[in-house]
């Protein structure tokens, strides 16, 4: 396994899982309406789950000696945040994450097995949250 290679691949999907955090807390702030209550439980669990999924992948990093990232991936603020327009964003959002941790099973496949299912584990999750999400959109057309 290309130790080095696997260390950037979990550097950038902790800055973009803490990139989750920030983006859903922001989220969570902008939701207005006689729906608010339940659509910001939501979103803060979705921004709790990226911070959870950031510390598993600095814990792998530090495991193979490497030095978690301090950045988180960039931010664009489209100022659109009607329920729809944030949650066409966070399918982008998920979609990006989705193809980082298909990126990592790739380089640690048949290579080191607790990585390579830890991969498995969160694409089956990030496929279900899109999944979801986007059952949420249908509803709302």
């Amino acid at each position: 396994m290309d130790t080095k290679k696997v260390i950037d691949i979990l550097n950038e999907i902790m800055e973009h899982e803490l990139s989750g955090v920030v983006r859903y807390t922001h989220y969570s702030l902008m939701i207005f309406g006689h729906n608010r209550i339940p659509i910001v439980k939501w979103l803060r669990d979705q921004a709790h789950e990226s911070l959870v999924h950031a510390e598993e992948v600095g814990e792998f990093i530090t495991t193979f000696e490497g030095h978690p990232s301090l950045n988180i991936a960039k931010l664009l603020e489209t100022h659109k945040h009607s329920v729809s327009d944030i949650l066409i964003e966070s399918v982008q959002h998920e979609q990006i994450q989705l193809s980082l941790y298909v990126k990592l099973l790739k380089a640690t496949e048949g290579e080191q097995v607790s990585l390579e299912e830890f991969a498995r584990k969160l694409i089956c999750e990030e496929e279900l949250h899109i999944a979801e999400m986007n059952k949420m959109l249908k509803s709302s057309k």
